[in-house]
């Protein structure tokens, strides 16, 4: 059995000292004891120990074109939609072992920054071209291979994806490599759910329409009725362009739509929700759903700006995640959340209510929403519950001092060196600041990026 001993822990009862965790051999935790010493054998001594968090949106493959789309075109006005379509010509270069490699490389990052677990939203399939593998899940099988090699939790999310608009147009270049019919896209998710037995536990599958623009109302339909049991996400209104086509063919906005026809609950996580209408944001919030933000993605795309305060006052659920991993970082998505809000707005700490702690609020507020977002029981330091944990450094922030000063601190000056310790599911991965297998995922990922860029 592990233990971990902190001289600081937040827990379900606000923050306590000398604080004994005890693991068991499952990977959760077994007790807590506060007011402890620590006790001999397998005990990891930390300064303070904090529920770690999960990474709601993630598609880990882009994390190998960061900085390829930083050049402004030659005519007309850089968007979403032409960093698409480097997107698409760049995945047309990935391999199943280079998908492999750059998905261990941006999980350990993802440890490394203070992520314990993370719902991949995985939508490449197909071979370049849309010629599929002899094995339907063999890049599901890939992504799998990454988390038991990195120790992530892991919610698989095989994206449901056959159409490139909303007029049912075919899929064309790089968007071959997503498409999947009905049938094809059942026996792809029978596929995965074997991949993801195949893993320690904590691992979950769910199912991912991809957005209102990439399947019709009937498959809509039918994917919510697949593993009705299992978190389900999907993109939605991050673009205007996207609201104005969903408009056009559908007579509502995509939030306003989804909320009349699909029955959204808190089974469903829904991507960006950028742009929404003060009633669509009262509505969405009512459901229970979680809003799946990713601030740092959001801004590099231009997507534009969550409705925060409004969302927050109607007591909606909400988490973050790393999107196009350009950067992967806790810290920083929560910054850029709340910055985000004050520049719209013109003011400061806005997501806090009055006296609150603006960095405890947004910690303990995705902390909550990630779990539910991944159908994953963590995010608290409590008997019962996997234990998914992060040791923070003892720092020089001036906040550091009183209770919520350390958040305070790491989330608004701080970045990924404040954390020293990470256990998934009890599997310690990160130690002094490093993942164990750092070495051999970072060379595998350095080979693999000088070869692409031999392609480019």
């Amino acid at each position: 059995m592990q233990a971990i001993f902190a001289q600081n822990a937040l827990t379900p009862d606000g923050w306590q000292k000398d604080v004994l965790v005890e693991l068991s051999d499952s990977g959760r935790i077994s007790n807590v004891t506060v007011k402890a010493q620590p006790v001999d054998g397998r005990t990891t001594s930390v300064p303070l120990l904090l529920p770690a968090m999960c990474n709601l949106h993630s598609h880990t493959f882009q994390r190998a074109m960061a900085g390829l789309a930083e050049r402004r075109g030659p005519a007309g006005r850089d968007s979403f939609w032409t960093w698409r379509e480097i997107m698409y010509r760049f995945l047309d270069l990935l391999s199943p072992d280079d998908v492999e490699a750059i998905a261990a490389f941006a999980f350990m990052e993802m440890q490394e920054a203070g992520f314990a677990a993370v719902a991949e939203f995985h939508y490449v399939h197909h071979q370049p071209g849309g010629a599929a593998y002899s094995d339907v899940g063999e890049l599901s099988a890939r992504i799998a291979s990454a988390a038991e090699q990195t120790g992530i939790g892991l919610t698989l999310l095989p994206v449901l994806y056959r159409y490139g608009g909303v007029d049912q147009r075919p899929l064309q270049g790089g968007q071959q490599r997503f498409g999947n019919d009905l049938d094809r896209y059942q026996k792809l998710l029978a596929r995965a759910e074997e991949c993801v037995a195949n893993l320690s536990a904590d691992a979950h599958l769910g199912v991912a329409p991809h957005s209102l623009r990439a399947v019709g109302l009937d498959d809509l339909r039918e994917a919510q009725s697949m593993r009705p049991d299992t978190p389900l996400h999907m993109h939605i209104a991050e673009q205007l362009p996207e609201i104005d086509e969903v408009r056009a063919a559908y007579g509502q906005r995509p939030v306003e739509w989804l909320l009349d026809n699909c029955g959204v609950n808190e089974r469903w996580c829904l991507i960006h929700c950028t742009h929404m209408t003060d009633e669509e944001t009262a509505n969405l919030a009512e459901t229970g759903a979680v809003a799946g933000l990713c601030p740092v993605t959001e801004a590099n795309l231009g997507d534009g700006i969550f409705n925060g305060p409004q969302y927050r006052q109607a007591g909606g659920a909400l988490g973050i995640g790393s999107d196009s991993n350009i950067r992967i970082t806790v810290a920083e998505e929560l910054r850029q959340f709340e910055y985000s809000q004050r520049l719209r707005d013109t003011a400061r700490v806005v997501l806090a209510g009055h006296g609150r702690s603006c960095g405890r609020t947004l910690y303990d507020a995705a902390l909550a929403g990630g779990s539910q977002a991944l159908g994953r029981a963590s995010g608290a330091i409590q008997p019962g519950y996997w234990a998914d944990l992060v040791a923070i450094k003892q720092s020089s922030y001036a906040g550091a001092a009183h209770d919520d000063g350390l958040l305070d601190g790491w989330i608004f000056t701080g970045d990924n060196g404040a954390v020293s310790d990470v256990w998934s599911a009890g599997r310690h991965c990160v130690r002094e600041g490093s993942h164990i297998e750092r070495e051999t995922i970072a060379a595998r990922y350095a080979q693999t990026i000088q070869n692409l860029m031999e392609l480019l």
